[in-house]
């Protein structure tokens, strides 16, 4: 009789295991050791609808060289970056520009179509930065972006304001005649942290300033007096983590071990990975969005004045990899032209650890699965 009810059992949890999968519900992807939690779980119908977010616009096809053609600094008036590409992939890449930012403006996005060397849009003077950015991350930061690297269209997608930006929130929130101090945090509809009731901002504290995040002690907290590792500096880092598991649609096992958060020998390479891209955005925040704020007009500007930002959600929208990891290189490899001199970026080794956790890539699995 037990034999029977265990047989039951085993046919009705495999029954309900195929049902989840084939009706879209929850996968378990096994990542690591088994018994260590590293297992990342997927929705079938959530890959599904952001399926076409990660789609590619066709490219125009690659003209031939033309050496009876001037240089652009001949052909065209005010070209101040990008003036070391050939008259053809100007053109060409002027085109893409306008498809992956305005679609429905075109060039007059930026350009005044009775003047186009005019820099009285604001926008021409922001792309032009923007362009800069491009081409530094893709030479600069290739501990994070890889050979994959970025286009304008990993951020803007058809848009010409790129989901994901974000503006410093208030302190006007915390109403101490009413509420007392919330330390920012205790405050409803707030997407960054997860719709929780952690703080709200914590991008403001962790992806402009150059400020520690881990907060988990090394010591006995009787040793360690005063302790920096403040409650609410907890909090607020579990704030940041939230962002980050939502913005690539992972769990935290995707870069922690579960046993040993702070521990880099148990932790995935996925998290030298992160480790880079957090000082990416930092530096790309201090180094051309803040700055570009000044160029902006008031209805850009968020309640604070600040200007749109950068984070993880910007280039991810909810993927582990920007665009699902498909690199567009092949088709504007002008981009990976190191466009004007390389900037002091702070740059700074990661921990010198070696990873022993032999993680497979849950990108790398769920090219199975889908």
């Amino acid at each position: 009789m037990i034999r029977v009810v265990l047989s039951f059992a085993l046919l009705a949890g495999l029954a309900l295991g195929l049902y989840l999968t084939v009706s879209g519900r929850t996968i378990a992807v096994q990542s690591g050791y088994r018994g260590t939690g590293s297992v990342q779980m997927y929705k079938a119908a959530a890959l599904k609808a952001i399926a076409d977010t990660n789609a590619i616009p066709e490219a125009d096809p690659i003209d031939d060289p033309d050496p009876t053609l001037p240089p652009v600094s001949e052909k065209f008036k005010n070209v101040q970056v990008l003036n070391d590409l050939s008259v053809l992939e100007f053109s060409r890449l002027m085109g893409a520009f306008a498809t992956w930012i305005a679609p429905d403006d075109g060039c007059n996005y930026c350009h005044n179509p009775d003047d186009l060397a005019s820099d009285e849009k604001y926008t021409k003077r922001v792309a032009r930065r923007m362009i800069q950015m491009v081409r530094h991350i893709n030479s600069d930061w290739k501990a994070h972006v890889a050979e994959t690297g970025v286009t304008c269209w990993t951020c803007h997608r058809g848009r010409a304001v790129p989901s994901g930006d974000w503006y410093a929130r208030s302190d006007d929130q915390d109403d101490p005649r009413l509420l007392g101090d919330k330390r920012h945090a205790n405050t409803p509809g707030i997407a960054i942290n997860g719709n929780s009731a952690l703080p709200y901002d914590p991008l403001s504290a962790y992806l402009v300033q150059d400020t520690d995040i881990r907060v988990q002690g090394t010591r006995a907290l009787a040793v360690q007096f005063p302790n920096p590792n403040s409650i609410t500096k907890t909090k607020t880092t579990y704030a940041l983590m939230i962002y980050m598991s939502k913005s690539l649609g992972v769990n935290c096992t995707y870069c922690h071990s579960t046993r040993a958060l702070a521990n880099w020998t148990q932790s995935t390479p996925q998290r030298v990975t992160a480790w880079h891209g957090i000082r990416m955005v930092r530096e790309l925040n201090a180094n051309f969005l803040i700055p570009v704020a000044a160029q902006l007009p008031p209805y850009r500007l968020g309640r604070l004045g600040d200007g749109p930002k950068l984070a993880c959600a910007t280039c991810h929208k909810g993927t582990f990899k920007p665009l699902a990891g498909m690199s567009m290189k092949k088709d504007y490899a002008e981009l990976w032209r190191a466009g004007g001199p390389r900037l002091d970026t702070g740059y700074v080794s990661p921990p010198n650890v070696e990873v022993v956790n032999p993680v497979v890539p849950p990108e790398t699995l769920m090219q199975q699965l889908f």
